[in-house]
């Protein structure tokens, strides 16, 4: 557990019931929302995949948002599973997790991190995070393929 700015980050609590609700809602969302082709969501099952690190964050014990940064090879990470709670929105959530996620990957090591996520409106504010946080587009990396829906981000750390 670590303290940022008087919100706790947890690792793991996957199986914690407001964090099973938020990947639920972020799962349909996403499905619902982008093409089969161009769908790269993670359920509950996968994040449990061994290479991958689940993060929540707290305020008291009400959450807030969610995150995870998989590795990909000794030095490159992706993130996943970004998702601030519907009413957190508008207080900075992304941000803080964003920032303890690179943080976390600096700690492992990595140098890069990447991440996939979609470009229509659904999209709009997770975009502008990532770009505001030095964030360039870059080619699909790892098993992905480009899709018209896609965007691919990449950053040095």
């Amino acid at each position: 557990m670590r303290t940022v700015t008087g919100w706790m980050v947890h690792e793991g609590e996957l199986d914690r019931d407001d964090v099973r609700a938020l990947l639920t809602f972020h799962f349909k969302q996403m499905r619902a929302g982008s093409p089969r082709d161009a769908c790269h969501v993670l359920d509950l099952d996968s994040l449990r995949d061994p290479a991958i690190r689940f993060f929540s964050l707290r305020e008291a014990d009400r959450l807030l948002g969610i995150g995870a940064l998989k590795t990909l090879d000794a030095t490159h990470g992706e993130l996943k599973s970004m998702r601030t709670e519907p009413e957190a929105l508008g207080r900075g959530v992304g941000g803080r997790m964003l920032a303890h996620l690179i943080e976390t990957a600096q700690e492992m090591g990595l140098t890069r991190l990447s991440l996939e996520t979609g470009n229509t409106e659904l999209f709009a504010a997770a975009n502008r995070l990532y770009e505001r946080d030095g964030f360039e587009h870059c080619a699909p990396f790892g098993d992905y393929k480009p899709t018209p829906f896609t965007h691919f981000y990449t950053r040095t750390i």
